[in-house]
């Protein structure tokens, strides 16, 4: 959307300032999004020429992610893929701010990346407002089923996120993590972390191909 059309709300959520999700332009996106999602999550393998358009539509950059459904988003244009991702089932990705994933990044079954957040004080909370803060992952990933990545964190080129790690802060690039909240291990430890979920092949499924999924 043009930065002209957006609504005041609209605008503070983009930029990370509290705001109203009841604002009428942000119910109509979810609403738009969720008819997306309702009709991605009907289909199955095989049907690119159906998929195809419904990412394209759905996110913000798609770059021919391979994601099996079913596959849940808060407005899905703020979400932006690099090339030769791969996304498994049950994905949770709430975009109130901007998640980017870089190139060739693996995401395994039921992984969560939120950007929403909200008052720490009850009586704010009452009043329904919230803010974002943006999630970056960077190329080259590995994010282990189940795995839960919160509003801010950057996670570094090559890092690898072990299976069910809650990840509070920043990853560096190249560390491995694992656990709630996660920290990194180090040398012979981090070879025996579980990444269940993710694909059998060490690369993403080619781009010309967008129908291969692995798994």
């Amino acid at each position: 959307m043009d930065a002209a059309a957006r609504s005041a709300d609209h605008t503070a959520m983009l930029a990370g300032r509290p705001y109203d999700p009841g604002c009428p332009q942000l119910v109509a996106m979810r609403r738009d999004a969720q008819d997306r999602m309702r009709d991605y999550n009907t289909t199955i393998l095989g049907e690119q020429d159906r998929r195809a358009p419904l990412l394209e539509g759905l996110l913000g950059t798609w770059n021919g992610a391979v994601i099996r459904p079913p596959f849940h988003v808060d407005y899905g244009c703020n979400i932006h893929f690099g090339p030769g991702c791969f996304v498994n089932f049950g994905a949770v990705f709430l975009d109130v701010c901007e998640i980017r994933i870089g190139a060739r990044t693996q995401i395994g079954p039921n992984v969560q990346i939120l950007t929403p957040d909200h008052p720490r004080d009850p009586a704010r909370r009452a009043q329904g407002t919230e803010w974002g803060r943006p999630v970056t992952i960077g190329a080259d990933v590995w994010i282990g089923g189940g795995a839960i990545v919160l509003p801010g964190v950057t996670v570094g080129d090559g890092a690898i996120i072990g299976a069910g790690a809650v990840v509070t802060r920043d990853v560096a690039a190249g560390a491995t993590v694992v656990g709630n909240p996660a920290r990194p291990v180090s040398g012979s430890a981090s070879a025996s972390v579980s990444t269940a979920g993710a694909p059998r092949e060490t690369t993403a499924p080619p781009a010309r191909d967008p129908l291969l999924e692995a798994g």
